[in-house]
C-alpha cells in the first residue's frame, strides 16, 4: 500500500475510533448530539420565535417539510440564517426530479459532519477493504449548465474542511474547466478525457451508477474520436483498448478498486450493472447520503450501513405516526427518517425510508428502502414502489439490468413491466 495512503489512514484513525465507540452506546450518542443541536436551536431566530427554551420541550419543536421553511431561508442575506446563529458558508441546490430543488444552507458545523462521515468511511475502506497503492480518485460533481452561482457549492471538495481538502489534493483527478461547462455534451467529452488519460484510477464516488452508466456509453460511442484527440497524451496500449472492436472499461482501468455509489432501492439494477462491467472493482452502496446531512455510513466492518449518531440527531415515524428514537428501533421494521442537523433543519422530514436489517455492536443498522411519496394510483391500488421491488426480486429476472413497471391509464389501466432482456426461462 502507498505509503501516503498509509499515512492519511493514521490521521483519520482517531476519528474512526471514536465513531466506532459511540456505536457501543447509541443512546448516550444521540443525547450528546441532540443538546448540540437544541444549544443551535435556542440560540436561532426560529428558536425565539417557537419560545422553546428546555430540551425537555423538544417534541414541541414542529416536524417540518422544506416547503415550511423556505421563506426562512430565502428572506435572509445569504450569509445570514433565521435557522441557525451560525455563519452561512455557501447554499447547496439538492437534486432531483420529483420536487424543485432546494436549497441548503451549509455553515461550518455541518460542513464538519460531512467530514467526519468522509475519515470514518475513509478509514473502514483502508483498514478492511480495498489495498490502495496510488490512491488516484474521481469524485463526481455535475456541471451548472445553466447560469453558475457563487452562493453555491463549486467543487465537491467543499463539502469538506480545509485540512483535508489540502490532504486529498494530490489524489483528486478533477475536471479543471467545469465552471466554464455550459453543455451537456462538452461536459461527458472533458470527464471522458481526463478519465482515459488517469490509468492509475483506482476510485470512483458518483451518486447516482447511472451516471457512470452514460460516461462509459459515451467512451464506447465516440472512442474512436477521443483516442485520436489524446494521440499525444495517453500510450500506446491504451490507444488500441479504445479502439478494439472488444473495448471494455475494465481494460481500460485495470487499478480500478473502488466504486461508491447508490445501490439501493431504485439504483440497485444500475449498480448490479456497474458491477457486470467492472468485475475486479468493489461497488460499494453510498448509504443514505443527501444535501441536507449525511444519514449513514457504509461500513465493511458492519456489514451494513450505520446511522452517523453522532453528527445527526435522528428520529423516526412508523406506519401509524408513532416516534421512535434511534435506540427503540426493532431489527425488520420499516421507517420514514426526522433528521436535526447542525446547519439548521430541525425535525426535517427529508423523505427517506429504511429498513433496520440487524444491529452492530448496539446499533441499528439502517437499509434505504424508497422514498415515502413512491405510490401509484391508478384505481386506487395505492402501489407502494416498496412492494413492487419485493415481487420483482421473486421473478427469475437476475440476467436484467434494467426493470420498470410503467403505469399505463389509455385505452383502460394497467401496468407494463419493460424489461431489457426478455430471455427469460
Amino acid at each position: 500500500m502507498h505509503l501516503l495512503v498509509l499515512l492519511f489512514n493514521q490521521l483519520i484513525k482517531l476519528t474512526a475510533k471514536r465513531f466506532l465507540l459511540s456505536l457501543e452506546n447509541p443512546q448516550l450518542a444521540q443525547s450528546k448530539i441532540k443538546k448540540q443541536i437544541f444549544n443551535n436551536f435556542i440560540y436561532s431566530e426560529y428558536g425565539k420565535k417557537l419560545g422553546i427554551k428546555s430540551i425537555e420541550e423538544w417534541k414541541q419543536i414542529p416536524i417540518i417539510k422544506y416547503h415550511d421553511i423556505k421563506n426562512l431561508i430565502s428572506e435572509k442575506p445569504r450569509q445570514i440564517s433565521a435557522l441557525t446563529p451560525e455563519k452561512i458558508l455557501f447554499y447547496e441546490k439538492t437534486s432531483g426530479s420529483r420536487a424543485a430543488a432546494k436549497l441548503i444552507p451549509y455553515t461550518k458545523s455541518l460542513r464538519h459532519s460531512f467530514n467526519q462521515m468522509f475519515c470514518v468511511w475513509a478509514n473502514d475502506l483502508i483498514t478492511n477493504g480495498c489495498k490502495f497503492s496510488t490512491g488516484k480518485m474521481y469524485f463526481c460533481i455535475s456541471p451548472q449548465l445553466s447560469n453558475s452561482s457563487n452562493e453555491t457549492i463549486q467543487n465537491d471538495s467543499e463539502y469538506l474542511d480545509e485540512w483535508l481538502r489540502i490532504i486529498l489534493s494530490p489524489f483528486l483527478v478533477s475536471l479543471p474547466s467545469i465552471k466554464q461547462i455550459r453543455n451537456a455534451e462538452e461536459f461527458k467529452y472533458e470527464l471522458a478525457k481526463v478519465l482515459i488519460i488517469t490509468e492509475k484510477l483506482e476510485i470512483i464516488s458518483i451518486w447516482s451508477p447511472t451516471f457512470l452508466e452514460v460516461v462509459l456509453d459515451y467512451i464506447q460511442i465516440n472512442r474512436i474520436q477521443l483516442a485520436t484527440d489524446l494521440t499525444n497524451r495517453i500510450s500506446s496500449q491504451r490507444q488500441r483498448i479504445l479502439l478494439s472492436e472488444n473495448f471494455s472499461p475494465q481494460d481500460l482501468w485495470k487499478n480500478l478498486k473502488l466504486i461508491s455509489c447508490w445501490d439501493s432501492a431504485n439504483a440497485a439494477d444500475k449498480a448490479d450493472y456497474l458491477r457486470l462491467k467492472f468485475p475486479n472493482a468493489f461497488v460499494q452502496g453510498k448509504g443514505l447520503l443527501a444535501t441536507e446531512a449525511p444519514m449513514t455510513i457504509p461500513l465493511i466492518i458492519a456489514n451494513g450501513y450505520v446511522p452517523v449518531l453522532d453528527e445527526v440527531f435522528f428520529e423516526f415515524a412508523d406506519g401509524l405516526g408513532n416516534i421512535h428514537l434511534l435506540h427503540e428501533l426493532k431489527i425488520g421494521e420499516n421507517y420514514e427518517i426526522i433528521i436535526s442537523q447542525k446547519g439548521g433543519l430541525y425535525r426535517y422530514q427529508i423523505g427517506d425510508r429504511i429498513r433496520v436489517t440487524h444491529l452492530y455492536k448496539s446499533t441499528p443498522c439502517l437499509e434505504f428502502i424508497g422514498r415515502t411519496e413512491e405510490i401509484s394510483d391508478l384505481v386506487g391500488e395505492k402501489l407502494n414502489s416498496e412492494f413492487v421491488r419485493d415481487v420483482l426480486e421473486l421473478l427469475p429476472l437476475e440476467n436484467c439490468s434494467f426493470k420498470s413497471l410503467v403505469p399505463v391509464k389509455y385505452p383502460q389501466a394497467y401496468y407494463l413491466l419493460l424489461l431489457n432482456n426478455t430471455d427469460i426461462d
